[in-house]
């Protein structure tokens, strides 16, 4: 089975081949495909000739619908804003808790094949209206869905972007404290401290991985995987395909409401109390391709000692190049695996030393091209 990429621009947009087992294809049949390619003209046909379509959503609602705790959710008394981007979640969520005490707002549901000209990427800069709806009042919690439905974000009474690592990590607490399930977690090198600082509390194994979430399918074919994820949005869950689910991961997370009781105002902030508040920043810039060896190798040989007046207690490569500071705060270079930019991540205890981080990041990078 194939599937364009959601997100990508249109230069650098393709086709996503996934397998049988519902997941993302591993190396060995991506490379196996590669090699065909050019062998053989390619084959037209038209759409006359015996093409058929398949809707699926029948099938992919029953099965949300046996997975949740529907009634719990619909009986639930909150209020919440969904974001489809113009993309596939259009009104399935909405539409999945009618009938019950739960109110649920719809926008951008309409089918428009240029996402109204903004990346259906579920991030700050792409969701500026429903930010404004969220800062307005009358929203328990926004779930924001990309393009093809595969990535979730929130936004939080207040209007404060919520992302998808501290989404993953509040289901991790829902599935062993609400729903007592058992499993290791995966996660990806950029995601959040905050995924480690539960699981170590929770006793659960967890796998890091390089960026991209074939790798955390990869573990989750072998294993018994609670929950894995990677910071860009995509959350994969246990007794589910080996494959990423936006409407579902909000909905665990409405589950999670209804089952305590509690708003999500109520539930995060007790997290934050507990782990520490977390912040969260990236910026993806164009780089020029003459420095990009240089600036991994200047990176790996020459390392910078400290950043922002901390020293780097240790330093990962395996996908990228990422330090992190004696507080746990961190900076990741890495390169983007689909376009020509260079990706500047940062998480930290404050907004500002998270920036600061980022720009210092952004500094060093466009440094080298001064040097001689």
């Amino acid at each position: 089975m194939v599937g364009r990429a959601s997100h990508n621009p249109p230069d650098y947009n393709g086709i996503k081949i996934k397998t049988d087992f519902g997941g993302s294809a591993d190396k060995n049949i991506t490379e196996g495909i590669e090699k065909l390619i050019g062998k053989s003209p390619v084959q037209k046909k038209s759409s006359s000739s015996g093409l058929t379509t398949v809707n699926l959503n029948e099938k992919y609602i029953a099965f949300l619908k046996k997975y949740l705790r529907l009634d719990r959710i619909k009986q639930a008394p909150y209020h919440i804003l969904v974001d489809s981007m113009h993309g596939t979640g259009a009104r399935h969520i909405e539409e999945i808790l009618s009938g019950g005490k739960i109110k649920v707002t719809t926008i951008r549901s309409e089918r428009d094949v240029t996402f109204e000209g903004v990346s259906p990427e579920p991030i700050p800069k792409n969701i500026a209206r429903s930010v404004e709806l969220m800062k307005k009042g009358g929203f328990d919690l926004c779930i924001v869905t990309d393009g093809d439905s595969d990535r979730v974000g929130a936004i939080r009474p207040g209007g404060e972007f919520i992302s998808p690592g501290i989404l993953l990590s509040l289901i991790m607490i829902h599935f062993v404290e609400d729903l007592k399930r058992k499993g290791s977690v995966v996660t990806t090198i950029s995601n959040t401290v905050l995924i480690y600082k539960v699981a170590r509390k929770l006793g659960l194994k967890i796998h890091e991985t390089p960026i991209g979430f074939k790798y955390i399918c990869e573990i989750m074919r072998r294993e018994n995987v609670l929950i894995g994820g990677e910071e860009s949005g995509g959350i994969g869950f246990q007794d589910y395909l080996y494959e990423r689910d936006g409407l579902l991961s909000g909905l665990l997370v409405m589950e999670m409401m209804a089952m305590r009781g509690q708003s999500f105002e109520e539930i995060l902030s007790g997290v934050e109390k507990e782990f520490g508040k977390l912040y969260y920043v990236r910026s993806d810039v164009n780089y020029p391709n003459e420095l990009k060896a240089k600036l991994f190798e200047t990176l790996s040989q020459h390392p910078p000692k400290e950043l922002e007046n901390q020293k780097i207690k240790d330093i990962k490569s395996r996908d990228g190049m990422k330090f992190i500071l004696e507080d746990d705060s961190w900076l990741l270079f890495r390169l983007s695996g689909t376009e020509p930019i260079l990706r500047i991540y940062s998480e930290a205890t404050s907004q500002a030393l998270a920036e600061a981080l980022v720009k210092g990041g952004k500094e060093l990078a466009f440094g080298l091209a001064l040097q001689k």
